[in-house]
C-alpha cells in the first residue's frame, strides 16, 4: 500500500526531528498535515482541508478547530491539534466537543502529531464519545493499524461503514486494554478463579503468589504462541479471516505483506544498536524486499525473499556478495543478528 510508505517516511521524520516539535505549529506543519496528505487529502485545497475551521452556531465566539476535512463538499472530520509533547487528555478538547455537536461531522481527530485519536458518537448520537474508538501511534504501530487507518483515506472514505464499525472497534480496544492489564498484573479475583480451579486445598498467600506469577508467565507464552501461529499462517499463504477493509490489489503490482513489515521492524530494531533506526528504510520490489541504510540502494543491509509460498530466504551481504539463508519467518531473523550488525558496521566504514 502507498500509505505504508508514506507513514513509514513520516515516522522517520518524527524520530529525526522530535526535539524540534515542541510547539503546536511545528507539530501541524511537520506531522499532522503530512499525515492528512498520506490519507489522500489535498492539504493545499481549502475546499478539502479547511484550516481554522469555524462554526457560528453552538460554539463560543471566535472559537475554532484546527482543521475541517471535507468529503463531497461536506465537513466529515474535525481535527484538533496539540504540540508533539502535548497532553491528549479529552479535558483539553472542549472546543472539539462543542464543534462535534454543532456540525454534521461524525468523526473527530485529536492529535499531537505522534498519537492520533479518532472519536465518533457511538454512545449517544451527536455527542462525541469520551473515549476514542481507534488510536494510531506513529511511534509504535502494527500492520493491522495501517489497515484500519486506510479506511479513512479519501479515495475509499465511507462514513457509514466507519461509524458502524466504530462501536465494535472501541469495545474491542477497551477489552484488550483490560485483558493486558489483568494478565500483566493479575487481580486477586482472577487469581482466586484460576487457583480455585487448579489447586486442591486451602488457597494461602503463598499459593496466590505462585498462581499470580504463573498467570503472568502463561500469558506471555500465550502471546508468543499466537504470534508464531500467525506467522506460520502468513508464510503458508493463509490468514485468520478475510480482510474486507483492504482494497483489491493488482496481482502484478508490488504488495508489501504483513510478514515483510514484521521482518523490517525486526531488522530495524537490530540495527538500532549501531545506527539511528530512522536511517533504516524498507524498499519493496516484486522479487524481494530490500532493507537499506539511508534509503540508498547501494547500501543494502539485507533482502527478504519472502514471496514464495513454499520457501523463505534472508539475503545477507558482505561487500557486493549476497548469501541466502533459509528462514521459516521473520522471527528467525534474530538468529542472524551478528551478520546484520556486521553489515551495518561495514556500510558505516565506507
Amino acid at each position: 500500500m502507498e500509505i505504508e510508505a508514506s507513514i513509514a517516511e513520516l515516522q522517520a521524520t518524527l524520530r529525526k526531528h522530535r526535539e524540534k516539535l515542541a510547539t503546536e505549529e511545528a507539530a501541524k506543519t511537520t506531522l499532522v498535515l503530512p499525515f492528512l496528505r498520506a490519507l489522500g487529502y489535498n492539504i493545499f485545497d481549502p475546499d478539502e482541508v479547511v484550516p481554522e475551521f469555524t462554526c457560528d452556531v453552538g460554539t463560543k465566539k471566535g472559537e475554532k478547530v484546527d482543521y475541517g476535512i471535507c468529503v463531497g463538499g461536506e465537513i466529515k472530520i474535525l481535527v484538533e491539534c496539540k504540540p508533539a509533547n502535548g497532553d491528549l487528555s479529552i479535558k483539553h478538547a472542549s472546543q472539539l466537543y462543542r464543534y462535534f455537536a454543532a456540525t454534521d461531522a461524525r468523526l473527530a481527530l485529536l492529535t499531537n502529531g505522534v498519537v492520533y485519536r479518532f472519536f465518533t458518537d457511538a454512545e449517544k448520537t451527536n455527542m462525541m464519545d469520551d473515549r476514542p474508538f481507534f488510536t494510531f501511534d506513529l511511534d509504535n504501530y502494527k500492520a493491522s493499524d495501517l489497515r484500519t487507518l486506510a479506511t479513512f483515506q479519501r479515495a475509499d472514505f465511507d462514513l457509514a461503514r466507519i461509524v458502524s464499525h466504530a462501536g465494535a472497534l472501541k469495545l474491542q480496544s477497551e477489552v484488550l486494554a483490560e485483558l493486558r492489564k489483568e494478565f500483566g498484573e493479575p487481580s486477586d479475583d482472577l487469581v482466586k478463579i484460576i487457583a480455585g480451579r487448579l489447586h486442591d486445598g486451602i488457597i494461602t498467600k503463598g499459593v496466590r503468589d505462585r498462581f499470580r506469577s504463573a498467570i503472568t508467565q502463561a500469558y506471555g507464552s500465550l502471546i508468543r504462541d499466537g504470534v508464531h501461529q500467525r506467522l506460520e499462517k502468513a508464510i503458508s499463504g493463509g490468514s485468520d479471516e478475510p480482510d474486507h477493509q483492504m482494497a483489491e490489489v493488482d496481482q502484478g503490482a508490488v504488495e508489501t505483506t504483513d510478514v515483510e513489515i514484521e521482518g523490517f521492524n525486526i531488522i530495524r530494531a537490530i540495527c538500532a544498536e549501531k545506527v539511528d533506526p530512522s536511517r533504516v528504510v524498507m524498499r519493496d520490489a516484486k522479487s524481494y524486499c530490500a532493507i537499506l541504510l539511508d534509503d540508498n540502494n547501494r547500501r543494502t543491509i539485507a533482502r527478504m525473499h519472502f514471496n514464495s509460498p513454499t520457501s523463505r530466504y534472508l539475503g545477507l551481504f558482505s561487500g557486493k556478495d549476497e548469501a541466502r539463508e533459509g528462514v521459516m519467518g521473520p522471527v528467525d531473523i534474530f538468529k542472524h543478528k551478528r551478520a546484520i550488525l556486521k553489515r551495518v558496521a561495514e556500510l558505516e566504514e565506507e
